[in-house]
Formats: C-alpha cells, structure tokens, sequence
C-alpha cells in the first residue's frame, strides 16, 4: 500500500454547530430554526433542536472524546439567541457556556475555532436577513462574543456557508425561514456579507492578531455537454449566485456584473450602499471551505418551482450513475475536491496570500443502529480517503492549506432532515451515550501519524 504524508504542523481536527448539537433550548432565546422546525412537514421526520445531542450538558465528554482522539482543533459555533437577550442584553448563563467549553478546549490542548454564525438567526430579529439592520446587529454581537472568549479564541470565522442561509433559505425555501422569493434572496446574501464586513472591522480594531476568515460551501457545477452553449451559460448562472456573488465582493470588492444582469428585476433596488463593498472586501486571514460534493446541469425548461438558483430556473441536475452515492444522495466527486482547491488558490487567496482551510468534509452514511454493535463505517473511511487524497494533490499542486476538519464530531439534527441523515464519527444511541464508530479510530491514527494509508489499486 502507498502513503502520503501531510506537511509538518498540518492541523487536524473536527466541525459542529450550535443548533445542531446542543439541545438546552429552554436555556435560550427562540431562533428562526426553532420557528421553521414547528412549520408542519418542514422537517423530515417532524424532530427539531430543543435536546438534539445535549452537547449544552455532556461538552466535558465531548471535549474528552475529542482529546482521546488527539485533535488539535475545534471548529463549534455560537448559538446568537443562547448569548444574547432580545433586549441585547448578554445572557450570562448562555455565555458562560461557552466560557467555559474554551477552557475545556484549551485544557485539553485543543484549538477552539470559533464560528459566530451558523444559522441559528434569533427569531426577534424583524426581517431576518432580509433587514440590513441585521448587519450592524451581527457586528455587534460579534463585539460581544469576543469580549468574553477573546482572550482565548484566536481563530474566528464570521459567517458559516452564507448561502444556505440565503439562497437557500430565501428563494428555495428548503431551510429557515423557508421563503421562496429571489429578492429577498439576494438582499440576504448582500447583508449576510455586510454583517462580515462590520464584523471583520469591529473584530480587528478590537484584536489586531486574531486570526479571522469566512466558510463557504461549493459545490462544483459542470455542463452536461461541453460543447452546448446552453448547458454552459446555465452553469454559469449557477456558478454565479452558488459562488461567485460571495468570492468576488470578499477578495475582488464587487459583485460580478454578469450575476446582478442575471438577477435583473429580482436585484433590490437600491441594496447596495456606499461603502459596502470597501468593508465587505477588506482582507481576510482565511478562508474555510466546504465541500461534499459536485454537480453536473443541463438546461432545461424553465420551472416554476423554487429554486434555491434563482438565476438558472432551467437548469436540470444530470445524474451520473456510475458514481457512489452518499445517503444524502450526493455523488462522490474528490477530483473536483483536487481542482476546486486549485481553483482557488490560484484565482483568489494565492493572490491574497492567505491559506484555505478545510471547514467541513464528510459523508452521511446509513449507519446501523448503535445498539447492534460496533459501526464499522467503512463507507465513511473510503469517502475521507479519496477526499484527504485530493487535499494532498492541492497541497502538492501549490495550494495553502493548513487545516483539516471532519464534518462531524456526532451524529447531530441534519437541519431539514432532521436525524435520519448520520455525519458523525461518533454515534449517539437512545440515551445520547456516545459511541465512537470506525471511522473515529481511523481518524486517530491518521492524525497521530500526519500519514494517509491508500488502499491498493485492483
């Protein structure tokens, strides 16, 4: 069997988020996610948040869990309406949480990477995203949140995946609030951006050496037929608001010309103000990417279904059945893991001279039931093989990346799926015991020896 070896100093660690993981909602304020999990049929399985893992409770076994492993970072982020009270007051005891999870982090050696925002909006905000008041609220939460943990916490991302939490909450209506309007999409997306600028100020002139960045998600799109014009102006289009409308404005200060065209009457009159752009593009330390997997598109019809691609209301997804599926039903597609990699070295943080870092990567596979016995997850191991793989041919390529992070530390609610869908390295059986499965232990060993065993070659 051959093996690749990781850079000296490489980090390797896992991701959560707040909503996901945490339960203890009676100990917090309502967000926009506790709302959307009481619409009727808006969740897979009816589930919701309000005890989810019970991370509030067990973080000292999960802090444990992840030391056992020999992680050395941990990427979890803030619930805002468990900090802070409708009247902005801070919640002590939600704060304190967190006080106290970083000093278990930082006692077991663990790096905490702090998120400030995945999703989980506090429902007494008006207008949600939609509001650009929520901007300058985000910056002062922001504030806040360093305040108590600052001294601590040096790596901070911003924003988790903006564009779920617009496109796809907005105009494709699939996640929180669950509307299906493009103009309130867009608008999302610029104030979502907005809030990382003012955030981003407030952060650095209140701790000059704080590392700080953003997590966005991609998802490749390709042309079903190279050769068509069609199917390549419909990729695009999609790459467009998918991507682009975050990427450029962060490293390049503007907005593609081609996707505010494409948006036309659906772009807000008058959205974006003076200034915006200059603190929406002001430098980074770091960018965090998602991935999971790739898309191919063909243009079709136009529908009149929501569309979490407001800009492609043709496009078609072209399955490609000769791939491996995961249970989301996502192909997988670790080449086009190695070239997005590339992709953005080279055309946005090369130039920026700063480092990309994995943020999220996993599979949800169909776990057996823990009370069976050991999981052996040999689906998930295969999936981060290839994946780790196309993350060392980058590096080998020329790209910075530093970081490493398994999505997830635990099988958690998977949002509008609610718990049928398992991400983890770790399982949670009736009784919310943890229960490491194989991928744990693999992921240990890799992370012990910086050195990624691959499987021979038929």
């Amino acid at each position: 069997m051959s093996t690749l070896r990781f850079p000296q100093g490489f980090r390797w660690g896992t991701a959560t988020s707040s909503f996901q993981i945490e339960g203890g909602a009676d100990e917090r304020g309502d967000s926009i996610w506790d709302e959307f999990c009481r619409v009727p049929g808006a969740i897979v399985d009816g589930s919701d948040g309000r005890v989810a893992v019970d991370h509030y409770h067990r973080y000292p076994q999960d802090v444990e869990l992840m030391a056992s492993m020999g992680l050395d970072t941990y990427r979890f982020s803030v619930s805002w309406p468990r900090v802070l009270n409708p009247d902005g007051s801070v919640n002590r005891a939600g704060m304190g949480f967190y006080d106290a999870l970083v000093d278990a982090l930082c006692a077991a050696g663990i790096r905490p990477w702090l998120t400030l925002y995945h999703w989980d909006l506090p429902a007494w905000l008006p207008g949600g995203w939609t509001n650009r008041a929520t901007a300058d609220a985000f910056a002062d939460y922001a504030l806040r949140v360093h305040d108590a943990l600052g001294d601590r916490v040096r790596v901070w991302t911003t924003l988790n995946e903006p564009w779920c939490a617009s496109f796809l909450s907005y105009a494709g209506g699939h996640h929180a609030p669950g509307h299906t309007d493009p103009a309130e999409a867009y608008a999302a997306a610029h104030h979502l951006l907005l809030g990382h600028g003012l955030a981003v100020k407030a952060l650095r002139a209140a701790d000059p050496g704080a590392t700080l960045g953003l997590t966005l998600n991609f998802t490749p799109a390709y042309p079903a037929d190279p050769d068509s014009a069609a199917d390549v102006d419909v990729v695009r289009r999609v790459d467009g608001t998918a991507h682009r409308i975050f990427t450029d404005p962060v490293f390049r200060g503007e907005y593609p010309a081609d996707v505010i065209a494409d948006a036309g009457a659906a772009w807000p009159s008058g959205l974006v103000h003076d200034g915006d752009l200059e603190l929406i593009g002001a430098p980074i330390d770091v960018l965090g990417v998602n991935y999971y997997t790739s898309q191919l598109f063909r243009a079709g019809q136009h529908s009149s279904q929501p569309t979490p691609h407001p800009a492609a209301p043709d496009a078609v997804a072209v399955d490609r059945p000769e791939l491996p599926r995961t249970d989301m039903g996502w192909e997988v597609t670790p080449d086009a893991f190695r070239d997005l990699l590339v992709g953005l070295h080279r055309d946005y943080t090369g130039p920026a001279g700063i480092p990309l870092a994995i943020t999220e990567n996993g599979a949800a596979i169909d776990d057996p039931d823990p009370a069976s016995g050991p999981i052996e997850d040999t689906e998930r191991i295969d999936y981060l093989v290839g994946h780790l793989s196309a993350v060392h041919e980058a590096i080998e390529a020329g790209a910075q990346i530093d970081t490493y992070l398994v999505w997830s530390l635990i099988d958690n609610f998977e949002w509008a799926f609610g718990y049928t869908k398992r991400f983890g390295l770790v399982a949670v059986d009736e009784a919310l015991n943890r229960v490491p499965k194989a991928s744990a232990g693999w992921y240990s060993e890799l992370v012990r020896t910086g050195t990624l065993t691959l499987p021979e070659r038929a």
